[in-house]
């Protein structure tokens, strides 16, 4: 195995050890953002997914077009979603939900019903101007470019207000926000990369760090929970509403 589809295997790994840490906080506390993030780290998983099969098959329409619609179109603005729900009222962010949604499924239908209009050579990761037309291409600009931002300035949002906060655990979760920032840079970075200097080994390195960047930052800011006490300690639902407070920055405005 070279160091490409080891390393997309890893991200592989890593993105679905992140989906199933977050679905289960979805179980648990049945948190919309929480749903939204599970979600996107599945797509994550997907991206990853592809791009270990072009690796190990040679590449060709059936993974780059998988590798673009879940690594490229359509993960970062499910992602930015989760960031929707835990910073705006639940109203407007299931409004927001349904736009996604639709464009999401618009843009996945436009990736795979595209035609290809150049060709594969089976070691190397084309860009997308190498084989697709313009629709495929603006759809992965406007998702990838304005999910990021959503998650970006967010998270940058939530970090200020936190180092601001007097809240218990407010400056881990600062950290976890900036773990977060960080993740979606390198992500964003890496995008670049493959555009710029073709570098499947690059990509995929930036796609590992980035995911794992965010894994750490999410679970750093959200940390662990107290334990359930029978004799009077702290309840469930207390560590929970600690949580959520911790992670709108000492606030529960906007829900």
């Amino acid at each position: 195995m070279d160091v490409q589809t080891s390393v997309a295997a890893a991200a592989t790994l890593v993105s679905l050890a992140f989906a199933a840490t977050v679905l289960e906080r979805w179980i648990d506390r049945r948190r919309p953002q929480d749903a939204a993030w599970a979600w996107s780290l599945l797509l994550f998983a997907l991206g990853a997914a592809s791009l270990w099969w072009g690796a190990t098959s040679g590449w060709s329409a059936g993974p780059f077009r998988a590798f673009y619609a879940f690594g490229a179109v359509l993960n970062v603005p499910v992602l930015a979603l989760g960031t929707v729900y835990l910073l705006a009222r639940r109203r407007t962010a299931d409004r927001i939900s349904a736009v996604v949604v639709i464009a999401c499924t618009f843009a996945a239908g436009v990736v795979a019903a595209s035609p290809i209009t150049g060709t594969f050579v089976a070691d190397e990761l084309p860009r997308g101007s190498d084989v697709f037309g313009a629709g495929p291409r603006v759809a992965a600009a406007v998702a990838s470019s304005v999910g990021a931002l959503v998650v970006i300035a967010g998270s940058a949002w939530s970090m200020v207000r936190l180092l601001r906060s007097n809240a218990p655990g407010a400056r881990r979760g600062a950290a976890g926000n900036g773990l977060i920032v960080a993740g979606a840079l390198v992500l964003s970075y890496g995008g670049l990369l493959n555009s710029v200097l073709d570098e499947m080994t690059g990509f995929a390195v930036s796609l590992l760090v980035g995911i794992s960047l965010i894994f750490a930052g999410a679970l750093t800011a959200t940390g662990t929970r107290r334990p359930e006490s029978s004799s009077g300690g702290p309840s469930r639902r207390g560590s929970v509403d600690q949580e959520d407070e911790l992670e709108h920055g000492g606030s529960e405005d906007g829900h």
